[in-house]
């Protein structure tokens, strides 16, 4: 047995993800399940934000001219390709996280007045005592038919990275709406909330020990390595 990893999530995410998983060796295939779309919003008045709270690059990418009134503010991204991002775009990062963005919020210094710049489907805060912030909706993810890769799907051999519930969620609703049969599809989920929204009856679910690319990456390639070493079974005789 073999699989064959199939990753799902937006531009320019996706290509990052099939570079990388390229790089270790591994096979996989591109569909991007959701296009980003930038939504309007109003920027608050920068003299009371001391730093933005970044939890996707698509928050840079996306957030539009606004974004050029906050260049003086330090950044607080949830990962190094979003504090990527934001240095391309000629900020400074104060903080980047490993773990979620609620790690790098509770790592802030008090006092602290942040701008978090989100999109729709975001995780909910708490700010530790003496931070506070405030929230914008920038962009929201469109959801993209998942008709490319049903043969893949379909043979058994795809092991189907999910980075977000939504898109957990909607890649659910199409497998069932394409007759796709779930029992022979396995996942690989970012973090715990992200399984949860695939429902139930996936012929396995594994969930990334730290919620990071690289983590995640690794995860693929100890399933993949596992598979390769489960010898082929004989088909049973009637």
């Amino acid at each position: 047995m073999s699989f064959h990893l199939l990753a799902l999530r937006p531009e320019p995410g996706l290509a990052a993800t099939l570079e990388k998983a390229r790089a270790m060796g591994l096979a996989i295939t591109g569909q991007a399940l959701s296009a980003i779309r930038p939504l309007g919003w109003e920027c608050p008045d920068p003299a009371g934000i001391d730093g933005l709270l970044i939890g996707s690059a698509n928050a840079i990418l996306h957030a539009g001219e606004n974004l050029e009134r906050l260049t003086a503010k330090p950044v607080y991204a949830v990962g190094e390709a979003t504090a990527a991002a934001a240095r391309a775009a000629g900020f400074t990062v104060a903080m980047t996280g490993s773990g979620g963005l609620q790690g790098v919020l509770d790592a802030i210094a008090a006092p602290c007045h942040l701008l978090r710049i989100a999109g729709e489907e975001h995780v909910p805060l708490t700010p530790p005592a003496g931070v506070t912030f405030a929230e914008v909706i920038a962009y929201r993810s469109e959801a993209l038919p998942l008709d490319p890769a049903a043969p893949l799907l379909a043979s058994g051999e795809a092991l189907v990275l999910l980075h977000s519930a939504a898109t957990a969620s909607h890649f659910a609703a199409e497998c069932d709406r394409l007759g796709l049969n779930r029992a022979r599809i396995t996942l690989a989920a970012l973090g715990p909330r992200i399984a949860a929204a695939a429902g139930e009856g996936w012929d396995a679910v594994h969930t990334a020990a730290r919620p990071d690319e690289v983590t995640f990456l690794q995860l693929a390639f100890d399933l993949c390595l596992q598979a390769r070493s489960i010898p082929s079974q004989p088909l049973r005789q009637p």
